[in-house]
């Protein structure tokens, strides 16, 4: 009696050490896969935002690219009016009044 008690404890410990190595296994498998989709999911948010800063980047250089140009345009204008003002009082014409 004594030696099948025996018998069937170590069988019984074998079996649950045997499964308790099986869970680790599964358990480092499943954190590698979840650590592969984590960082699956931080690449796409990366290139969701790169494009977003990308486009209001874009978006904000061509704004400051038309205010320029504008700017420069009002620019010229007053300064060939100055010119022409200043030409005339050299040329000894008559400014308006």
């Amino acid at each position: 009696m004594a030696g099948i008690t025996l018998a069937a404890g170590l069988g019984l410990g074998l079996v649950c050490g045997m499964a308790l190595g099986q869970g680790a296994g599964q358990d480092m498998k499943n954190a590698g896969q979840d650590t592969k989709a984590a960082a699956v999911d931080t690449g796409h948010a990366t290139t969701k935002t790169t494009k977003k800063v990308a486009h209001k980047t874009s978006q904000g250089t061509k704004k400051v690219a038309h205010k320029t140009a504008a700017e420069t345009k009002t620019a010229a204008k007053d300064t060939a009016h100055e010119t022409e003002k200043v030409g005339d009082k050299v040329a000894g014409k008559p400014g308006p009044q």
